[in-house]
This record gives structure tokens, sequence and C-alpha cells, in this order.
């Protein structure tokens, strides 16, 4: 079955005067995972509690318990906004000595996309 999904951002395809599609499923929800986390709850007015909030944590002390806490809060705002779409297998945070700059966060996931059951890996930097 091939899905078709909005592209992100939302845009106009000038071809067929619509709305623009992704490119594919697997970049589709590439991209959903990518709003999760770089949304912050309270952004959104019509859904307020929709996002992960990692960048609050950009000027928190860079060290292994925000490591911990970046880890947890990934995993359960994944859980919680796409649960229907994958399976988080695995959230790695790289540690503070191992980030090249300050105030910078960076999130390997390994997931499993529900629809076909493939496995796939996504990097977030937040900056």
């Amino acid at each position: 079955m091939k899905r078709a999904d909005y592209a992100f951002p939302f845009r106009i395809d000038p071809s067929s005067r619509q709305g623009a599609q992704a490119r594919s499923y697997e970049a589709h929800v590439a991209q959903m995972i990518r709003q999760v986390l770089l949304t912050s709850p309270g952004e959104r007015a019509d859904l307020p509690e929709f996002g992960c909030g990692l960048r609050r944590l950009l000027f928190a002390p860079n060290s292994e318990p925000l490591v911990a806490s970046v880890r947890l809060l990934v995993r359960q705002s994944l859980d919680r906004w796409l649960a229907g779409q994958i399976e988080v297998r695995d959230v790695v945070v790289a540690s503070p000595q191992d980030v090249p700059e300050e105030n910078q966060i960076l999130v390997r996931i390994e997931y499993v996309l529900v629809e076909t059951r493939t496995t796939q890996q996504l990097e977030v930097r937040v900056t």
C-alpha cells in the first residue's frame, strides 16, 4: 500500500497546484519525529501539550544526568505522539565529550516503522 502524505513544511506543488507530497513514507515519518523533538510544549495553540522541549535543555550543564534526562524525554515523547507510526528501539544521546560544540544536543534514534516493519535510524542535532 502506497501512502501519500503531505510534505513538511507544507507547500504547494507548482506543477499540480496542490499540496506537495512527501517523497516517501520513510521521509515523512522522519519529518514527524523531528517535529515532535523540535517543538516545545505550548508552542502549538491547538495542541499545547505537543512536543518534546529539547531546546529548553540546550543551556543546561552538559553532563551525564542531562544525557539521561534527554534520553528519557525523547523516548516518552515519541512513544506518546508517534506510537501508531513507530516503535522506538533505542535512543542514544551523545555524551558531553563527544559533542563538538557547547550548547548542542545530538540524539540518534533507532526505530521500526509500524506499517512496513523496517528498521530506520535518524540523527537529530539540536542547536
